[in-house]
């Protein structure tokens, strides 16, 4: 085991060709996990279709392994004495790895273009559940019967999977999918039947740092989330908080420790994951039937992380992609002072620096490290050095690292509107990457569009220079639509893609109309349009911004006069165009201009934004910017005019709740091109508000 996770690791050095090597040379359970990560990190890094059918067979091969390794362990086992003083049953390290088959295999069904593999990968999700479920039972019933959950009342031991609607079924329970259409490959050896292997730790005399386990409890509403009592008590790395880590006693046995880090990564990616799915997928999760919670994931991967094993960089690079990335999209989080303080669902900068400083000295050569290294930057608002980190971090043994690495900087590219590198960028990750090119050719022309304006208005006029960029942008804009459809994610096409398509139709018909070239039918900047959708303004100082202001003129367009005024009196032109203007404004700190602009957009009539090109997603945003606008002033000190602390109060309350209408309305709107990359920001308010209501004594259930 302990030589199959040392090639494993190799990967998050950069290295993945010497982990595979290494691993071919094994044949056990183990190295069949870590040839099945290989290929896995190759498929969720690239998007690669053919990739991710191997690793399909790679994890169904490594499942089918692991299973006959568990009976075959289960049944040596046998009635062996000090079998009740085991923390994990006979066999729980192979049920281990096959959990993280499933999940894996889920994760790739998920992604994959068929919607019967992406049904097949929730009800893997769902198994994968049910088989740690039984593993940290089993830890915790180890712990009550040593009295070491003394104090811990009965809803503290009780199986998490009380988060699956279908409740706790028995080891061979799968009466609840009977009603599926397909045959899962491994029904004859469910997932939930771990009860009877291993011979890990044996117990010894409980120490203090033993009985601290208890204070992390299974159950969703009872995990040690930092109450109002703990708020001076900064989070760091060593929080008590967690569970013992890999030097506590209870961990002395390797496989204890795999066992233990590799549960809690796994849960803790679950948890997390199905808890960012945004409100207009929900009907998806009712395959699965269960919910996740975001504190509780970001607990477990925490703890995960503090093991030096594969199963601790994996909880590591979650942790990081989930701070330096997916929060990165989100407006709505708590304030510096009170993640401090211990609010778990803001971004903790010192504590993810900590991480990344750790990651970085067990992996001296990881360009996924360095990457992250970037992005931290970045979501600091020091794009100038995150991409000096990025362009040294550009040959990566990993050509799925690379394309990570080069997809940011053609972001960053765009976000200081460095136009002529954007272009080459992003035109570059059609080379290294298969996601979507329709996309990255896409927003290479919106670049190449910008020089043509620069070069249009320029004092000194190049006709050269102006045809060359004119050409260019409308061969990339004609380019991405061709190429549009080629992926999907469940069998239907990537919302991108179909925005991009609309969006160029769209264009195709106003030049038709208005008898312009297609590069001059263009009305509001597509650069503003993509730096707004990717949450740009987050990341851009002042100089950044105001070069944003002047992108977003009408004055910027290059259609004559008479066809300029017809695209500006255009509703939903409007409204993108003030959206964007309005997100500018609020990050440069002029909340008065953002909330007129907004209110204009709100203004305007609903039926104005159906149509087969327009531009739907702008109301729902307008809706959302506008409990940004509402939560600015609950953080933000300065803006309150309160005679009294009773005041004061009742001032934040009707505050948080104009928040929560808002996020209410976007919720609940119809379907929209851009309802998933709109709804995750507002599921991630959500939860802040939850915490938010919580602390102050406000929730309601």
């Amino acid at each position: 085991m302990e030589d199959a996770m040392a090639g494993a690791s190799m990967i998050m050095n950069d290295d993945i060709d010497g982990a595979e090597e290494r691993l071919r040379k094994g044949d056990s359970a183990f190295h069949h996990l870590g040839i099945g990560v290989c290929v896995f990190m190759k498929s969720i890094l690239g998007f690669e279709k053919a990739i991710m059918v191997e690793a399909s067979n790679r994890l169904y091969d490594c499942e089918n392994a692991a299973w006959n390794e568990m009976k075959k362990a289960q049944k040596e086992a046998g009635s062996a004495a000090g079998a009740e003083d085991r923390i994990y049953p006979p066999g729980s390290e192979y049920a281990l790895v096959i959990a993280d088959s499933q999940l894996m295999s889920a994760v790739v069904g998920v992604l994959h273009e068929s919607l019967t593999e992406g049904i097949k990968g929730f009800y893997k999700l769902r198994k994968a559940y049910i088989t740690l479920d039984g593993i940290m039972q089993a830890e915790t019933a180890y712990l009550k019967k040593k009295g070491l959950h003394s104090n811990s009342s009965k809803e503290q031991i009780a199986s998490s999977s009380n988060s699956i609607s279908t409740g706790r079924g028995g080891a061979n329970d799968d009466t609840d999918d009977t009603d599926l259409e397909f045959v899962d490959a491994d029904e004859t050896h469910p997932g939930a039947q771990t009860t009877t292997n291993y011979e890990g730790h044996l117990a010894g005399k409980p120490n203090s740092l033993e009985k601290k386990i208890g204070q992390l409890s299974l159950d969703t509403d009872t995990t040690p989330r930092p109450s109002a009592e703990k708020v001076g008590t900064p989070v760091s790395l060593s929080s008590q908080s967690l569970n013992p880590g890999p030097d506590s006693e209870i961990f002395n046995n390797p496989i204890d420790a795999f066992v233990h880090s590799g549960v809690y990564m796994c849960f803790g990616c679950l948890l997390l994951i199905i808890s960012m799915v945004p409100p207009t997928f929900s009907r998806l999760l009712s395959i699965v039937g269960f919910r996740g919670d975001r504190e509780r994931g970001v607990h477990m991967l925490w703890q995960s992380s503090r093991f030096d094993n594969i199963n601790g960089a994996v909880a590591g690079l979650m942790l990081l992609a989930y701070y330096n990335g997916l929060l990165s999209l989100a407006d709505i989080l708590p304030s510096e002072e009170d993640v401090k303080k211990g609010a778990v669902v803001g971004y903790p900068k010192e504590r993810c620096s900590a991480l990344l400083t750790q990651m970085c000295q067990r992996y001296p050569d990881g360009g996924l490290w360095r990457f992250e290294q970037a992005r931290v930057l970045g979501n600091s608002r020091d794009l100038h050095g995150a991409l000096k980190i990025l362009k040294s971090n550009t040959n990566s043994k990993m050509r799925q690292v690379s394309a990570l690495n080069n997809f940011e900087m053609a972001l960053d590219s765009m976000y200081i509107h460095d136009y002529p590198d954007m272009r080459e960028n992003f035109l570059r990750c059609i080379e290294l990457n298969d996601w979507s090119h329709a996309l990255y050719y896409y927003i290479a022309g919106c670049a190449e569009l910008e020089n043509y304006r620069n070069a249009f208005h320029a004092e000194k006029k190049d006709d050269t220079q102006i045809q060359l960029h004119k050409k260019k942008a409308d061969e990339l804009f004609r380019k991405a639509p061709t190429v549009a459809g080629k992926k999907r994610f469940l069998a239907r096409p990537l919302p991108f893609e179909q925005f991009v398509a609309r969006k160029i139709q769209k264009w195709e018909d106003r030049s038709k109309e208005l008898g312009i070239d297609l590069v001059d039918a263009v009305g509001v900047s597509p650069v503003e349009e993509m730096i707004y959708l990717w949450n740009g303004p987050k990341k851009m100082q002042s100089p950044e911004l105001e070069m944003s202001e002047k992108a977003l003129s009408w004055g910027r367009m290059t259609a004559p006069e008479e066809a300029r005024h017809k695209i500006k009196a255009e509703i939903d032109e409007q409204a993108v165009r003030d959206v964007c203007r309005a997100a500018v404004a609020r990050s440069l700190g002029h909340f008065d201009q953002a909330r007129e602009l907004l209110d204009s957009v709100l203004a305007m009539d609903k039926l104005a934004f159906k149509g087969a090109t327009k531009d739907d997603y702008a109301l729902p945003a307008a809706n959302y910017e506008m409990a940004v606008l509402a939560w600015a002033e609950v953080q933000k000190p300065g803006l309150r005019r309160m005679a009294s602390k009773a005041d004061e109060e009742d001032w934040l309350r009707e505050k948080t709740e104009e928040c929560q209408s808002w996020l209410d309305k976007v919720a609940k709107w119809e379907a929209f091109v851009l309802d998933a990359r709109i709804g995750m920001r507002v599921q991630t308010a959500m939860d802040t508000l939850r915490w938010y209501k919580r602390e102050r004594g406000w929730a309601t259930a």
